[in-house]
């Protein structure tokens, strides 16, 4: 009995993993689908879609459109006792929590630099970032990196995970991580 275990758990896992891949996640909508031709377009239409003044709504459509159904948002940063620790949010979780917090404060995110490299289907985009409560703003209230992964699946680009955190004074974001001097 216990040799039949192994096999019956990788058919599991291998009809688990089929099931993933016959879910329609790369269907076009026509509306969306200039927004998701390109890993640039994917990218400024993430940071289009979360930005806005106090009492604008986001576009939760279009932000769910963005990433893969099982994609993963994932805040890390430093604790008090100086670990780092690091939070799993699903798109659904950011769209309930995240998007009424901005509605009510104002939140524009600033693309400052971005490294993209991508193999095949597959893309990581390392994208610095300042935040602001207003459009209007000079300063942010804080920048960080958000490092993006996506997936190419034959006809548009998707969202895979989002891993970010905020600079510090003793982790400033790298200078080759930033916009050069011109």
């Amino acid at each position: 009995m216990k040799y039949l275990t192994i096999p019956v758990l990788l058919l599991v896992c291998a009809m688990s993993f089929a099931q993933d891949i016959n879910f329609d996640y790369q269907a076009l909508n026509k509306k969306y689908e200039d927004k998701v031709a390109t890993i640039d377009s994917t990218i400024e239409t993430l940071y289009a879609v979360i930005s806005g003044e106090k009492g604008e709504e986001r576009n939760a459509e279009l932000l769910r459109y963005l990433f893969h159904p099982k994609a993963k948002l994932i805040a890390s940063g430093q604790r008090k006792d100086s670990s780092y620790a690091s939070r799993f949010l699903t798109i659904d979780h950011y769209v309930e929590n995240s998007l009424p917090w901005m509605f009510e404060n104002g939140f524009y995110e600033k693309e400052l630099h971005r490294v993209t490299e991508q193999f095949g289907q597959i893309a990581h985009v390392f994208s610095s970032y300042e935040t602001f409560y207003s459009k209007e703003d000079d300063t942010p209230f804080m920048r960080g990196i958000n490092s993006i992964q996506l997936m190419f699946t034959g006809k548009r680009w998707v969202v895979l995970s989002v891993y970010f955190t905020q600079e510090t004074e003793d982790n400033p974001i790298p200078e080759k991580y930033l916009p050069k001097e011109k």
